[in-house]
């Protein structure tokens, strides 16, 4: 089979098979599949901003024009040995798993073909021409884990010739990871924040990541959203304590379920995955909690959304007809939904 797991596609980027004229870089993480492929593309050796050397092309614009492709890979070059035929934003497009079905069975001989996908499915279209080809490899790019993460962050620091500390470093990873090229982008933010610096340290980090912890009805909606049953009863009693109303708690935790009953709704409807439509979303999600927020639309379906939705309000109701018994009434009705993260997150 022509691909390889996740943890070994950068050890293959580094020393690319040159009997392979086609490569397919898809997942979830759009910025991590994009970041690979242009290390791919610069392995070629061509010059990326050459026209003649370079074709860009759209995976619909591949889809409307049938045998696009085709033509491309067949085409003599004229100012060079090969080309580079690059193929962005691909999906499960018929008309490009028929093109590149048939470069499989007759390669080109001057060209590269190289597509950038999203999530494709397993043993379905494009992947499984790709995956059953011996001139083609398909290559996994998923949302990056704790050790990909600090490679990232250890990458910009080396760059730029800084350190962080040990509990700046822990304060960021909690914020990066859903998307590559996203991360980065936060991670040479806050090493131009520190220029002038030899160390990055915590305060750094808070500053530039907008760490709104101290909040504790925000952390209370995020322990709750988590499945932290622990976390969210410790940050609910300390807001109640310092004189905070139990109706902000539930006001922000149903403002939250309902966005994310929006995003999820696009999920189900589209055959999106979670990170692209965080990526997506209008009003955007603010990065440091774009994690969470994707965690939790994979956690819960729309059904569970909507039973949840409707203990707030009732909830809700219940605090004005009963102010005498508002923190009691919140907190049974939030705790009860922690509970049922916690549940759903161990499926």
């Amino acid at each position: 089979m022509a691909q390889k797991k996740a943890f070994e596609v950068d050890s293959w980027l580094a020393r690319p098979d040159a009997r392979i004229s086609i490569v397919l870089l898809y997942g979830p993480d759009r910025g991590l599949v994009s970041e690979r492929a242009k290390a791919f593309a610069e392995k070629t050796g061509l010059p990326l901003d050459d026209p003649f050397s370079v074709v860009r092309l759209e995976g619909s614009e591949v889809d409307r024009d049938e045998g696009r492709l085709l033509d491309e890979a067949r085409t003599v070059p004229m100012f060079s040995d090969r080309r580079l035929l690059w193929v962005r934003n691909a999906t499960g497009q018929k008309a490009l798993a028929e093109d590149v079905k048939a470069l499989t069975s007759e390669p080109a001989r001057d060209a590269i073909i190289l597509i950038e996908a999203g999530d494709l499915k397993k043993g379905v279209g494009l992947r499984a021409v790709v995956e059953g080809a011996d001139n083609a490899m398909a290559l996994p790019c998923y949302a990056d884990e704790a050790r990909d993460i600090d490679t990232v962050i250890d990458d910009e620091l080396r760059k730029a010739g800084m350190s962080m500390t040990l509990e700046a470093r822990q304060a960021l990873r909690r914020n990066l990871g859903g998307d590559r090229l996203a991360s980065r982008g936060e991670i040479e933010k806050l090493i131009l924040y520190a220029h002038g610096q030899k160390e990055i340290g915590l305060d750094d980090v808070r500053a530039m990541s907008g760490d709104v912890s101290g909040a504790s009805f925000d952390d209370a909606v995020d322990a709750l959203l988590e499945g932290k049953i622990g976390d969210f009863d410790t940050a609910f009693t300390r807001h109640c304590q310092s004189g905070g109303p139990p109706f902000l708690v539930l006001s922000s935790a149903m403002r939250q379920l309902q966005q994310i009953q929006i995003m999820r709704g696009q999920m189900d409807s589209a055959g999106r995955n979670a990170a692209s439509v965080v990526a997506g979303a209008r009003p955007p999600v603010f990065f440091s909690r774009r994690k969470l927020v994707e965690k939790a639309l994979e956690r819960w379906s729309s059904d569970a959304l909507s039973r949840a939705l409707t203990r707030l309000q009732t909830a809700v109701l219940q605090t004005r007809k009963r102010p005498d018994l508002s923190e009691a009434l919140a907190r049974q009705a939030l705790l009860g939904i922690a509970v049922e993260s916690a549940r759903l997150g161990q499926r």
